[in-house]
């Protein structure tokens, strides 16, 4: 059974290790801009545990536009108490643990914390590999991001709070 909960300070190196299991070094978020999340957005980090284990974890800020930029990559603030979208800048899930539909049980999460929120809806950027699996989430294709985090191409995708069950 996956159990979720929100990020403690104590977690910091088993984050760090998923992260990078997850991401290249150019796109993996750093041990300080972790550090700086569990600080300021705490409510809207939360972590997956199966057997007390960490296993999988998914984050963002709540941002007042549409799409993700890349300085929220290195500064974030507080998350506003009501409005805006929440963005999510990481979902990873430990090698040991996927296909076993943890980051749909996050994303799933986070859509419960927009509608409790009244967020306008949830915002992210994925590589073109995982459009698919956002779309069959309900998610839609915004087409290419301007963002130019590690080097790669991200594509926009956007769900918004009414088409959330």
């Amino acid at each position: 059974m996956i159990t979720l909960r929100n990020v403690q300070k104590s977690d910091l190196e088993e984050l760090v290790v998923i992260e990078n299991e997850g991401f290249t070094n150019e796109e993996a978020a750093t041990r300080e801009a972790f550090v700086e999340r569990i600080k300021l957005i705490t409510d809207t980090f939360i972590v997956a545990e199966k057997d007390g284990v960490i296993v999988g974890y998914i984050n963002g800020p709540v941002i007042p536009q549409l799409y993700i930029t890349d300085d929220l990559f290195e500064e974030i603030k507080e998350n506003p108490n009501k409005g805006g979208y929440q963005s999510i800048l990481g979902v990873a899930v430990s090698k040991k643990a996927r296909n076993l539909g943890i980051a749909r049980i996050l994303i799933n999460k986070m859509e419960q914390l927009v509608k409790e929120n009244e967020r306008q809806g949830i915002t992210l950027t994925c590589k073109q590999e995982l459009v698919l699996f956002y779309e069959k989430l309900g998610f839609v294709n915004h087409g290419i991001s301007e963002s130019q985090h590690g080097g790669v191409s991200w594509y926009n995708m956007i769900k918004q709070q009414e088409n959330m069950d």
